[in-house]
């Protein structure tokens, strides 16, 4: 008889060797809470103490990304030292536990946001789930505001995978003065980013208290000056740092994008509910990647699939601010630091990307005040 998927999951953490301990993830009890769904997906927290190598973490992922039948992997990284006890063992049944209930709806800590009034107007731009062109989508958004004249700031949130600094053709630590830190500047727009401040092979292994540390400075210790727009480039997701990012300062609306395909519109879905819940407006929905613009002929090829994000435009009764075709000259611009409203502004995905930037300036011009 074939092993069962639980299974193949406990023999595949079971060969893992802690580099500490000698032994394997399992037995050390460096990993715990493990859980599946029915559809391959895995959950589990590794605890990592002071002097453990971070690479485990990746080595337990790629470990289990090679199990037949995962589909995806979620693992949390925890601090050993101040983990809670192991519970003791259930009576003896399944392996490990199926997620099949649905749980229930987390309770959101009461946020006590800190209004920043010199930021102006404080958009958050998210997606429910990565590789959508988020960060594409927030440089450049914040690039065409200063180049119709505002005055921009675009903070990284994405603490566990700051891309800010490539795309926008910058890298170097800021200047600190008078305890304040002196954002970067690049096309008009000042820049902070994590990325500014650490190796850039350094992986960020932190728990939520951290990321709202991070993010609360950047906010507070930043010598922002006054800005019309605060443009948030948040990680994929609806995790520590959209909480942490609304419970900090009040945020004026959120931009959610995705692209066509139908396991993207689910997940930004999610990601709108996640803002609705703890009483940030959404703006609308940016639709990336709806078509491949063949660059001798101009033909649209849909080869996303088509309408994704209208049809969730519709469901949620919000705008469809854009819809961004697929041009390879976006790719090329973020990872040579050239937006492609600056290297290329005729293109018809720079043009889509203007239009959104003016959409979000019409309800309330370009010095709205909080």
């Amino acid at each position: 008889m074939a092993p069962t998927f639980q299974a193949r999951i406990a023999d595949a953490l079971a060969r893992v060797r802690h580099p500490r301990t000698g032994t394997d993830v399992v037995t050390s009890e460096a990993v715990r809470d493990i859980a599946t769904t029915t559809s391959g997906k895995v959950r589990l927290t590794l605890l990592l103490a002071p002097g453990d190598d971070p690479a485990l973490a990746r080595t337990i992922r790629q470990a289990l990304e090679n199990v037949d039948g995962v589909t995806d992997v979620q693992l949390n990284v925890a601090d050993a030292s101040s983990a809670a006890p192991k519970p003791p063992p259930k009576p003896a049944g399944r392996a490990l536990p199926v997620m099949d209930q649905p749980a229930a709806p987390a309770r959101v800590p009461a946020p006590t946001p800190v209004a920043y009034r010199n930021l102006g107007r404080i958009i958050a731009v998210s997606s429910g789930k990565g590789g959508v062109g988020k960060s594409t989508v927030a440089v450049n958004l914040a690039v065409s505001l200063a180049q119709q004249g505002a005055r921009v700031g675009l903070m990284d949130a994405d603490i566990y995978g700051p891309n800010i600094p490539r795309m926008m053709g910058v890298n170097e630590p800021p200047a600190v003065i008078n305890e304040h830190i002196v954002p970067l500047e690049a096309f008009g727009v000042k820049l902070i980013s994590l990325g500014f401040l650490i190796d850039r092979d350094q992986p960020a292994i932190w728990r939520g208290p951290i990321v709202m540390k991070i993010i609360t400075q950047f906010l507070r210790d930043v010598a922002w000056g006054e800005l019309d727009y605060f443009i948030v480039d948040m990680p994929p997701g609806t995790g520590d740092a959209q909480l942490s990012l609304v419970q900090a300062t009040p945020v004026n609306g959120a931009i959610i994008v995705t692209t066509p395909q139908e396991v993207s519109v689910g997940d930004a879905l999610r990601g709108v509910k996640m803002f609705e819940r703890v009483s940030v407006p959404v703006l609308g929905i940016v639709e990336n990647m709806s078509w491949f613009e063949c660059p001798h002929c101009g033909k649209p090829t849909p080869i996303f699939g088509s309408g994704g994000g209208e049809r969730l435009a519709t469901e949620l009764n919000l705008p469809l601010l854009a819809q961004i075709p697929l041009y390879p000259r976006v790719l090329e611009g973020g990872d040579l630091g050239q937006p492609i409203v600056v290297a290329d502004p005729t293109s018809s995905a720079a043009r889509a990307l203007t239009s959104l930037a003016q959409r979000v300036a019409e309800p309330a011009g370009a010095a709205a005040s909080r």
